[in-house]
């Protein structure tokens, strides 16, 4: 396994290894609004300028008190159209995450929330996280807009928050998330889907 770390940048920072194990949250575009948006990656910014990779656990986890936890506070409390609370809607971006399924890419667990996605994606040999997500954000928004009767519009936040999961622990941590994501937002069985491939697991690959 290539144990180089890339990072690249738009408005977040990606970290990219070959044969890693990923964490990924993606948004519709008007889950958060903007000033609250960002206020966080402002805050977030100054914080990593202060923290430079690699991490320990314990910063690891300053990090998730901070800011991840803030985030997926605001998401779970359904801000904005939740369009994926809609079966029709939903049920497109569930077939485009599942299209390449044991091929391109291996989904460990997703979960599809009114108002976002997270999903633990491990991609392919030779295959980058940002080509697959693209593709599968590219194919659901045009299909989501057909049904909403929205062309052209922004159906999902330009960038996705991913991470590099790094231990077993942090593994099954996600994986927990998934899991209790929709309990902890008080949903429904109709408002989300929930995804779980018990043949894999952090080992699969050694992905750190």
């Amino acid at each position: 396994m290539d144990s180089v770390i890339e990072t690249t940048r738009r408005n977040l920072p990606h970290w990219r290894r070959g044969g890693a194990i990923y964490w990924v949250c993606f948004r519709l575009a008007d889950a958060l609004p903007q000033p609250k948006l960002r206020a966080w990656q402002d805050a977030r910014d100054a914080w990593l300028e202060m923290h430079p990779k690699p991490w320990d656990e314990g910063v690891w986890d300053e990090y998730n008190r901070r800011f991840t936890e803030q985030m997926e506070t605001w998401l779970d409390r359904g801000m904005g159209c939740c369009a994926l609370g809609r079966p029709d809607v939903r049920s497109v971006v569930i077939d485009c995450l599942l299209r390449f399924e044991g091929d391109r890419l291996r989904l460990h667990s997703a979960v599809v929330m009114p108002n976002h996605v997270h999903a633990i994606m491990e991609p392919s040999s030779g295959l980058q996280l940002s080509s697959l997500l693209k593709g599968i954000k590219g194919a659901s928004a045009r299909a989501g807009n057909r049904i909403l009767g929205t062309s052209g519009h922004r159906f999902w936040m330009d960038e996705s928050y991913d991470h590099i999961v790094r231990s077993p622990e942090q593994y099954e941590h996600f994986k927990k998330y998934v899991i209790d994501n929709p309990t902890k937002a008080r949903l429904n069985p109709s408002q989300y889907w929930l995804f779980e491939q018990p043949d894999y697991s952090f080992s699969l690959r050694e992905s750190c």
